[in-house]
């Protein structure tokens, strides 16, 4: 029970929480409050319904996006293309769904489902196939990959913006009985994925495989394993939960165009690498992920939230990354050398 209780503790998870409800707390304390229209209760600005769910709502796009792209940094791989990947699933399924015309809303829906998550799947397969087939850094395999998809998803949509079926907005935008413009399906499938996540890296044999591949690639080829099965597989899931991501997105706020999640690579890294995901691979969970995903959001809405210069946002973001870095490294050292001790 001791060891259970000093591994939570020490858990790179258990800090995040720690930090994101300190930083709930300050902006709970500084947001101020306003009068309700209709029954005239204080309201504190930020801890309320409305602020908290639609503060997970932002945050559940990249926290999707986050744990697919952890998976591919737990391997030691890097995909910069999952900003595209969503956009071309997006403008996909909008067009997919505009050409087939009027349809039952369960018809519409699972076509939708089925077209933006296998696009995803298919770059995310393209992507795998060219680390793999190429022997190029997926660093460079995935920049090449952001532009190439971005393009496809803007020549096929002419720059136009494509309305998405009423009957998709309806099922992401169900309010599930909370009322009061609340829709917590996004927030909700975040936490399903989660939890799916999680399940896959620490419980599937596939997911101990990733780990062993991104801690020691020698070791996993001499161990038997199918590196580039396990290598193709990674980008496959990245891909996939970018699309899914896309249905949501495109969903949620009723169209799509190729001009969508254009930056989210920086919110997608700098939620896996807070979250605790090595860019050396090995290490990583998801959700680290998720946790990353709500820090970042949080960081955004305490500058808007508190009147600040809205620039301000890339400098904390980026300085979060730099710390999650070197926050990593000083633990993988101390880490070596306890084990040096306690082999000597």
């Amino acid at each position: 029970m001791r060891a259970f209780a000093r591994r939570i503790v020490s858990s790179q998870e258990t800090g995040l929480v720690v930090v994101l409800v300190l930083l709930t707390i300050t902006l709970a304390a500084l947001a101020g409050s306003h009068p309700d229209r209709e029954t005239g209760a204080t309201i504190n600005n930020f801890w309320n319904s409305h602020t908290l769910i639609q503060t997970a709502t932002d945050a559940s796009f990249f926290a999707i996006m986050a744990i697919g792209a952890t998976v591919v940094i737990i391997s030691g791989g890097i995909d910069l293309s999952v900003g595209s990947i969503y956009a071309l699933a997006g403008v996909t399924m909008a067009l997919v769904l505009r050409s087939l015309g009027p349809m039952s809303d369960a018809s519409t829906t699972i076509i939708g489902l089925a077209v933006a998550v296998g696009v995803g799947l298919l770059c995310g397969l393209l992507n795998g196939v060219l680390v793999v087939g190429l022997r190029v850094h997926p660093f460079i395999v995935t920049l090449g990959t952001m532009w190439m998809l971005r393009g496809v998803a803007f020549v096929a949509t002419k720059a136009e913006s494509i309305l998405v079926p009423s009957a998709l907005t309806a099922v992401t935008k169900a309010p599930l009985g909370l009322g009061g413009g609340l829709y917590p399906v996004p927030m909700i499938s975040m936490v399903v994925l989660t939890v799916i996540g999680g399940v896959y890296l620490s419980r599937t044999v596939m997911g101990r495989h990733i780990f062993a591949f991104g801690g020691s690639i020698e070791a996993s080829r001499f161990s038997g394993l199918a590196l580039n099965r396990i290598q193709i597989g990674v980008y496959a899931v990245s891909g996939l939960t970018a699309g899914f991501a896309a249905l949501l997105g495109a969903s949620f706020y009723g169209s799509s165009s190729s001009g969508d999640a254009q930056g989210y690579e920086l919110y997608v890294i700098a939620s896996a690498v807070v979250g605790g995901a090595s860019l050396i691979g090995g290490k990583g969970s998801a959700l680290g992920a998720t946790l990353g995903a709500l820090l970042i959001v949080l960081i955004r809405q305490s500058i808007r939230t508190l009147h600040l210069d809205q620039n301000y946002e890339w400098i904390v973001i980026g300085c979060a990354i730099i710390v999650a870095v070197v926050i990593d490294q000083w633990s993988t050292r101390l880490t070596a050398r306890r084990l040096s001790r306690a082999t000597t």
